[in-house]
């Protein structure tokens, strides 16, 4: 019998705009366990799929059934939810920093989460039981850090704390909600060799939610893929990853840059998932699909294979694979310019933390970027990769060395000098939605450039504006929505544009790409290399993802505690890293997902999917 057996779910959440359909009939079981992943974009139903499950939508209108341990989860009554909330299943989310109270210490949470559901124990029972919690997520000092507050965890230790109070209570399921998004390659594997224990030892059986694709196939046993609402595809993770049987998987694994040679562009999927408003009665991918078909106006059948695969398309044959794009063409160099546009030279910067402590950020660096070249900066959190870009742009002031841009010596520059900088180094941050001030429209912060440097006013400054829309693949009658108005991918772009507004020589990437779905994730890419060939722009790009960084980059700076230390071209240093902690981040990094023809045999047709 399955741990978990959903059955014909559908959620509807009633918003100002009318009701969202965000499930859709959606039919699973988890088996005892077994590693579960689902994958699709953003908006396509993954997360209110389990938060349903876990009555944590309020006003959410559900129907079908949710089986677990013999009660129907939705159907329990609150006082019965709460009991089986943090127990009997657990939830890990994206973000633990706000999944944290910050005025609280990490000791103090996973006690207080012990003592609500264990009346029995007492304070300091439940005080070692965390702290031999602590120590089996690899908290070091535990009994130490205990009484730590959760700013003073990195990322990677705040996400093992989220696991600790997952594990807190035994339950028999953890749900994990992206749980490795924004790690590095080596913390991301940390975390799911963690689960993969903790799921070992106790018995857990582990659902995890995630847009990558080379994580599932590292840790999943069954994948189920999710798209408009509802479920496209299920099946074993070799299967369904190795050989996709619907043509939404395949295109999937099209936009993953693991899957193109560096210098070819991602296939992203064209146009954008369906308004779940008012969702389409047929095919949910038919407007997206390389495949369709005329029946596609009908919703599709379900198909079974021998392998187990179940297939909710009308496609009978494999999904057809477009053809390879052409390689991309060198980026347009001004042979009269010098060829070193920025450079760091014996680089330390030193910081004075509380109690006159100093910390050395920087330690020695010297580094030079190339015009036209995109130098990728790789590296675990905390190693300086920011910190170094920043330096380069003029942001922070070396403690000591120095910082030229075009030749001159940035500690020099007068507050002219300094002025005309600005408009030749821009950046584009990581959180798009974090970046743009949320109360003001698209048209006035891709302006700011225009307006600050007093180079258009009114009329003159929206046509320029717009052009850069446009550029950047906005729709330019976009001009005066909000930034909550766009998608994660489309924020993104209005980031570019933002920085492009300048004609900047050297551009710093930080993290440009790390919280987006494959495919959007595909088209920024590719915007960024048609820019920088358009424009011969400059790049310098921070990321965590060593498969982004080898597609995008011609040279590779990895890292590790302040220094630089290897430094080469990108292929080269992929595949033949001289250095023990590349080889590290390397060995982190999630495995290439290999494409196999299909070996499977279809055993049955049904009439429309359960």
């Amino acid at each position: 019998m399955s741990l978990l057996d959903v059955q014909n779910l559908v959620v509807d959440i009633p918003t100002e705009d009318g009701t969202v359909h965000a499930v859709r009939d959606v039919s699973f079981a988890v088996e005892q366990g077994e590693f579960f992943g689902v994958v699709g974009e953003s908006g396509s139903g993954k997360s209110v799929l389990v938060q349903s499950i876990m009555g944590l939508i309020p006003g959410a209108e559900t129907s079908g059934t949710a089986m677990f341990r013999g009660r129907d989860l939705l159907t329990l009554e609150p006082g019965g939810m709460r009991a089986v909330r943090g127990k009997e299943i657990s939830m890990i989310f994206q973000d633990p920093l706000s999944s944290l109270h910050p005025q609280y210490t990490v000791g103090w949470q996973i006690v207080e989460q012990i003592r609500a559901h264990d009346k029995r124990i007492s304070a300091q029972g439940a005080k070692a039981r965390a702290i031999e919690l602590l120590e089996k997520v690899r908290i070091p000092d535990a009994g130490a850090r205990f009484d730590a507050y959760p700013h003073q965890f990195s990322g990677g230790m705040r996400q093992r704390v989220m696991i600790a109070m997952g594990l807190s209570l035994g339950p028999a399921l953890i749900i994990a909600d992206e749980p490795t998004t924004a790690l590095d390659s080596t913390v991301q594997a940390q975390i799911l060799d963690l689960l993969g224990e903790m799921r070992e030892d106790t018995g857990s059986t582990v659902l995890m939610i995630s847009h990558d694709l080379g994580v599932l196939s590292r840790v999943a046993d069954r994948v189920m893929v999710m798209y408009g609402g509802r479920r496209l595809e299920l099946g074993a993770s070799a299967s369904v990853l190795g050989s996709p049987a619907h043509p939404y998987t395949a295109g999937l694994l099209r936009s993953s840059s693991f899957n193109r040679e560096p210098g070819v562009p991602l296939t992203p999927i064209p146009g954008r998932p369906p308004s779940l408003l008012a969702p389409p009665l047929g095919c949910v991918v038919a407007d997206r699909c390389p495949d369709v078909m005329d029946v596609c106006g009908s919703r599709p059948p379900l198909r079974r294979y021998d392998d187990g695969t179940e297939v909710e398309c009308w496609l009978e044959d494999a999904p057809s694979e477009p053809p390879a794009p052409a390689p991309l063409a060198p980026v347009p160099v001004d042979a009269d310019a010098p060829r070193t546009i920025a450079a760091a030279s014996d680089v330390t910067l030193t910081f004075t933390q509380r109690r006159k402590q100093s910390r050395t950020v920087l330690d020695h660096i010297s580094v030079e970027v190339r015009r036209g070249e995109t130098l990728g900066l790789v590296g675990e959190s905390g190693c300086g990769k920011t910190t170094l870009a920043r330096t380069l742009a003029g942001l922070i002031s070396p403690t000591s060395g120095s910082v030229t841009f075009d030749g001159q010596e940035l500690s020099g520059l007068g507050h002219k000098e300094w002025r005309d900088l600005r408009r030749k180094v821009q950046v584009v941050f990581q959180d798009p939605f974090g970046s743009l001030n949320p109360r003001r429209r698209v048209g006035s912060i891709i302006g700011d450039p225009f307006r600050i440097h007093r180079l258009a006013s009114g009329e003159k400054r929206r046509e320029k504006v717009q052009e850069l829309m446009e550029l950047v693949g906005l729709n330019p009658e976009h001009y005066n929505r909000f930034p909550s108005q766009f998608s994660g991918g489309q924020r993104q772009r209005i980031g570019i544009a933002r920085a492009l507004a300048l004609n900047p020589e050297l551009v710093i990437l930080d993290e440009p790409v790390s919280a987006l779905d494959v495919s959007i994730q595909a088209q920024v890419l590719n915007l960024l290399e048609d820019l920088q060939r358009e424009l011969g722009l400059t790049y310098v790009f921070i990321s965590h993802d060593l498969a982004v960084v080898r597609h995008i980059c011609d040279r590779i700076a990895v890292m590790d505690g302040g220094r630089i230390v290897e430094l080469g071209d990108a292929e080269t240093l992929y595949r033949d890293p001289q250095h023990p902690f590349t080889r590290k981040l390397l060995a982190a990094a999630a495995p290439e997902v290999r494409q196999q023809a299909p070996t499977r045999t279809l055993v049955e047709v049904g009439g429309e999917a359960a």
